[in-house]
């Protein structure tokens, strides 16, 4: 049964950005510094960020956050849940600026940056969700990322612009079908691993 959705429907993510350097708290507030976030609801404690809103420009701000911190050259990752639908949520807590402007694309797209991701897709209460898990897992090889399979996940390696492109449009097509959408995700830059395997 398709289920009609539409495109003003909340949209969260929690999330934790993780510097790997003795300074981590500068390149955090630096970043934060740099990002607009003046188009979602932000709640931040001693264990993630949350922030809610209209999906583009909960994707806008996830991506330009990772990227800043990424551009220090510091081994970053940053981990989290995006989440549409949930039976249990509210309408509270939450600003949907119904333009579709995105605040930190001029800023973001100058930034070029490889990473690794792997994330994990849900569709959540729908009997076939194996069937449109591998119809995004598919689709996904059709475009500029190189996809592997994981443990739990598909692995995503490529620029963070394309790979962040796969993360939103992989939710998006999902969502417009499932009435209850999560998909998890870790992705990570500057690892000595990937140094490492360069020189060897």
């Amino acid at each position: 049964m398709t289920i009609e959705c539409g495109t003003s429907r909340i949209t969260g993510c929690q999330f934790t950005l993780f510097p790997m350097s003795d300074d981590f708290a500068e390149v955090i507030l630096s970043t934060l510094e740099k990002v607009d976030m003046s188009k979602v609801w932000k709640s931040t404690d001693d264990v993630t960020t949350c922030i809610r809103g209209k999906r583009v420009h909960i994707f806008d701000v996830t991506k330009a956050l990772f990227l800043h911190a990424a551009k220090t050259g510091k081994h970053v990752a940053m981990s989290g849940t995006y989440s549409i639908g949930c039976p249990g949520d509210s309408s509270a807590d939450v600003y949907m600026d119904e333009s579709n402007e995105l605040m930190n694309e001029s800023s973001s797209e100058a930034v070029q940056q490889q990473a690794g991701c792997k994330f994990s897709l849900y569709p959540l209460g729908e009997e076939d969700y194996m069937e449109k898990i591998y119809q995004q897992i598919d689709w996904s090889k059709t475009t500029e990322v190189s996809v592997s399979h994981a443990h739990y996940a598909t692995r995503l390696d490529g620029d963070v612009h394309d790979i962040f492109r796969v993360l939103q449009q992989s939710f998006e097509q999902v969502q417009n079908v499932v009435s209850h959408v999560t998909m998890t995700f870790t992705i990570s830059a500057n690892s000595p691993s990937n140094q490492k395997e360069q020189e060897q």
